[in-house]
């Protein structure tokens, strides 16, 4: 004996359409919690092979030193320090990061050439890695067999193509030690040996591989790339700051798969900045002597030309002397016209430089007026004296002034002479190129921690949009509020589950197909099959205002037990004494006589289309009291032949001979059967799945119904599962004696 207590707790309200629920948000999260397990697992799991599988990636770093000064003087370094006009070390980012320097160590380092060994998918660098060298079972396999391991290599010497062929992939394949084939897209090229200078494509592809490392079979990928691309490459992987500000120290770094190639080619990169920075102060230097050179014949010839003047007018005048104040004044012109030379001097190098409108040069221009307008005073007081003592001191004066203007640019020659053969630049490598120990990426800790993160809110955001989106009824109250009564609410039945798993393997052994079993009799005191029981109780007072002891059991759609509950409903209504008849109308898809292990031909479609009779199609169950009429063989038009007089007489009769008629349909909103069966019957009850069937579909269902003229008495709300996200506070307590 059992019986039910099943309590009912009022439902609160649901909330507004435009309001969220975090109650349900968080039962959500609850209900799947091991879906979220799971998925934060997986990704996981993907992040520790992803950190694991992926090519570790080095840095080399170095430290260099750019100083204001240049270790050398030269004419326009006076001028420089005057204005306060020194080489910005924010200069130096540019010329680092420069083609003209970047470009040179890629041609040095032939980082153009990239040789890549064909290794397995996925797995295949990080064996390498780990020392995995060539198995056995490898050469077995075509695909294998192309693979290169751990220990296998190629030392190329020599890799020329045409721009024609830039950036293609050649396909190079070890024949024997010695031996070796070249193709490209598929096509062979032409075979050579190690050591040798080879020629294909109309000698447009020159290769010479230094050295075979590798198993025959073995495949490497040779690719020469434009220089261009190669430069931008190498400027994403090179980075340089500067420590403070105008502290001249710059940090450099190149980021490089292979730790060795990143070392050489930042040390490439020191190097050729260095040269460059040579070059360009021994240039200054160059440019300023060959000025002086073209001046020295010049001033030579001036200074003989003047000393031979000098000596004639002596000798004219019979050793003429100066006095004092004439000495003077001559002495102060040499000085300023040695003055204005120099300035001259200055004012050639700047103009190669600047324009008359730059600082530097108006400047120059300046102190340059000033110096001639104290020479024009001094010329001024030479028109003074007397004539001899005035043509005296002016052949004197040219003789001076040119030799000592020669003396300086002899001087300024020799000081040049040194400052080429000594410059050093401003440059400094502090700190040659050392790779760090450990690789910089990937950041395997890191990589872990994200991924699992991304992978706890991917499956926190799935769960709860597929939460959000799914508007499936999920409480009586929301049926209610679109005026529907419900009769019952039935619990999703485990037991119900396994039976069926375990027919259906039966029936699968026995080349059959089963999908129903029934739970009434090999369960009854299934939690289920208890609250069908209380539906059967509203339903003995619901019909007896009935015209009638036929009742329709329908649904919006397929697949929310609409069987299960006919079938059930007819067990326990029969357990309780009554003759019940239960009809599968469905002719379409009906299964009910799988529940009852029997088959589908010899019933209702054969009955309506004249086939056979009532009592020939009527079949018999194990559960006393209760028969069943299968669909029968599927016709053609299973609408019109339930709109057949054959049907009403069917149930007309059947009414008579049975005390209950449940008739179970196909879907409402699927096929118009439903609404002609229920047109035959007195009582429609619309079975709802928990949270399949949201309340318009409920509507539309009923309203269909409702034009053909058909009222429906209530909803059983099939398949309730104790959910966190559904907390409504319905209870079933199993009070059964086993």
């Amino acid at each position: 004996m059992s019986e039910v207590a099943q309590p009912t707790a009022p439902a609160p309200q649901a909330p507004a359409d435009d309001e969220i629920d975090l109650g349900r948000l968080f039962g959500l999260l609850l209900d799947h919690k091991w879906w979220i397990v799971a998925i934060t697992a997986l990704f996981t799991v993907l992040g520790v092979a992803y950190a694991l599988l992926a090519t570790p990636i080095y840095r080399a770093d170095a430290l260099v030193q750019v100083e204001n000064k240049a270790g050398f003087s030269n004419p326009m370094q006076d001028v420089r320090a005057m204005l306060g006009e020194e080489t910005k070390p924010d200069a130096e980012l540019g010329i680092l990061r420069s083609r003209l320097v970047l470009g040179r160590a890629v041609e040095q380092e032939r980082l153009d050439v990239t040789v890549t060994p064909r290794r397995l998918p996925l797995v295949g660098d990080f064996l390498a890695r780990r020392g995995v060298e060539r198995p056995a079972f490898v050469d077995q396999y075509a695909f294998t067999r192309r693979t290169a391991w751990a220990g296998e290599t190629l030392n190329l010497g020599e890799l020329h193509v045409g721009p024609s062929f830039q950036g293609q992939p050649f396909t190079l394949q070890v024949l024997d030690s010695q031996r070796y084939r070249l193709s490209l897209d598929g096509e062979v090229l032409g075979e050579s040996r190690a050591g040798e200078n080879a020629s294909f494509l109309d000698g447009q592809v020159t290769l010479r591989v230094a050295e075979l490392l590798a198993a025959p079979g073995a495949e490497f990928v040779l690719v020469q790339r434009p220089l261009l691309d190669v430069i931008n490459d190498l400027r994403s992987r090179f980075s340089v700051s500067q420590q403070g500000r105008d502290s001249g120290l710059f940090d450099l770094s190149v980021s490089d798969a292979d730790p060795q190639r990143a070392q050489r080619t930042l040390n490439a990169i020191s190097q050729v900045y260095l040269t460059q920075n040579i070059q360009r102060q021994s240039a200054e230097a160059e440019q300023s002597l060959e000025f002086l050179e073209q001046q020295a014949p010049e001033l030579r010839a001036q200074l003989r030309q003047a000393e031979d003047s000098l000596n004639a007018f002596r000798m004219q005048q019979d050793s003429v002397d100066l006095s004092l104040e004439t000495k003077a004044i001559l002495d102060r012109i040499v000085t300023l016209e040695g003055q204005l030379n120099e300035l001259e001097f200055s004012e050639a190098e700047v103009s190669r430089r600047f324009t008359p409108s730059h600082p530097t040069y108006a400047a120059l221009n300046e102190k340059k007026q000033q110096v001639q307008r104290e020479r024009a005073q001094l010329n001024s007081q030479i028109n003074n004296l007397p004539e001899t003592q005035q043509q005296m001191l002016r052949l004197t004066r040219d003789v001076e002034v040119t030799q000592e203007i020669y003396v300086q640019l002899l001087n300024k020659m020799q000081e040049m002479n040194i400052a080429r053969a000594s410059t050093v630049g401003n440059v400094r490598i502090l700190d040659g190129a050392m790779v760090q120990r450990l690789p910089v990426e990937p950041k395997k800790s890191l990589i872990v921690i994200l991924a699992t993160l991304l992978g706890g809110m991917v499956a926190v955001g799935f769960v709860l949009v597929r939460g959000l989106l799914n508007r499936g009824v999920e409480s009586p109250a929301q049926i209610e509020e679109i005026g529907l009564p419900v009769y019952a609410t039935v619990p999703l039945s485990e037991g119900q589950h396994k039976l069926t798993e375990r027919v259906r393997r039966r029936k699968e052994r026995q080349g059959k197909a089963v999908a129903m079993a029934l739970l009434a009799e090999r369960a009854p005191a299934d939690t289920s099959i208890e609250a069908l029981r209380g539906l059967r109780t509203s339903l003995h007072f619901a019909m007896m205002e009935s015209s009638d002891n036929r009742m329709v059991i329908t649904g919006p759609s397929p697949g929310i037990g609409k069987s299960f509950v006919s079938i059930n409903l007819a067990a326990v209504c029969a357990q309780a004494g009554q003759r019940v008849l239960v009809i599968d109308a469905d002719m379409r898809k009906g299964h009910i006589h799988f529940a009852f292990q029997g088959r589908s031909e010899g019933g209702l479609s054969e009955l309506l289309s004249g086939k056979s009779s009532l009592d020939e199609v009527l079949r018999s169950t194990s559960q006393e009291g209760l028969s069943y009429l299968s669909r029968g063989s599927v016709p053609p038009n299973p609408s019109e032949l339930l709109l057949t007089q054959r049907f009403s007489q069917l149930m007309e009769e059947a009414s008579q001979r049975f005390d209950l008629v449940i008739v179970d349909t196909p879907p409402v909103l699927a096929v118009t059967d439903a609404a002609v069966v229920a047109k035959q019957c007195g009582t429609t009850l619309m079975v709802v799945r928990f949270q399949k069937n949201p309340i318009k579909e409920i509507e539309i269902a009923r309203r269909r119904l409702e034009t053909a003229g058909v009222e429906v008495r209530g909803c059983i709300l099939n398949a309730i599962e104790r959910k966190a996200a559904t907390a409504y506070g319905y209870g079933y307590y199993n009070y059964a004696y086993k």
